[in-house]
């Protein structure tokens, strides 16, 4: 890892290691840095979740093997998403970690059935937005779905986050079909406004 510069043209500074294991918290969500002690209970929450063919989701029995493939991963910083009450429900990443040109992508995420469409993952995102751009001086935030996830893609989008492209045949997906990946992305000069309207999506959860 490098350290982080502290503004866009201080480059030979570095204040920080990029990024540092951290840990991020709010009303509705806590965000800690992956273990395999959250494995029990992630093997319980992903039980609720029904699995779609262009998703990749852990089996609970394959729920070890996952939290061990995701730590060993250089480009990425995972996270246990937990309840405010520290109980593990899903999983979400800090991913291609590009820490040159200070890029990430938000990525590898799924909840249990029981905390969606709740505040928690607007919440969720909301801390690693401001800490991607606020702490680590992003200058960019990706974020990718399978072109056929429309429900992905329209929640991405309501993230204020514009859709960059279409990448083809991008993929050779686990069952042996193509994956088209939509690329979408928030950048330094956007993150104001994305964070007032997430903002303003959490109150009516408050």
């Amino acid at each position: 890892m490098i350290g982080c510069p502290k503004t866009l043209g201080d480059v030979m500074k570095p204040v920080c290691t990029w990024p540092a294991p951290v840990n991020l918290s709010g009303d509705h969500v806590k965000l800690a840095p992956l273990s395999l002690d959250h494995a029990v209970d992630l093997k319980r929450a992903c039980a609720e979740v029904s699995g779609l063919w262009y998703t990749s989701i852990p089996t609970p029995d394959g729920m070890e093997a996952e939290i061990k493939r995701r730590l060993s991963l250089t480009d990425m910083q995972p996270f246990t998403v937990m309840t405010p009450d520290g109980t593990p429900v899903g999983m979400t990443t800090f991913m291609n970690i590009d820490a040159t040109h200070r890029r990430v992508e938000i990525g590898s995420t799924w909840y249990a059935k029981s905390v969606q469409r709740s505040g928690l993952n607007t919440e969720a995102k909301l801390l690693l937005l401001t800490h991607a751009f606020e702490v680590l001086n992003s200058i960019a935030v990706e974020f990718r779905t399978h072109f056929m996830n429309q429900q992905s893609r329209a929640a991405i989008a309501r993230l204020g986050a514009k859709q960059d492209g279409i990448l083809r045949n991008h993929m050779i997906s686990p069952d042996g079909s193509m994956r088209d990946t939509v690329c979408f992305s928030i950048i330094a000069g956007e993150w104001p406004a994305v964070k007032m309207n997430l903002r303003h999506k959490l109150e009516r959860f408050a």
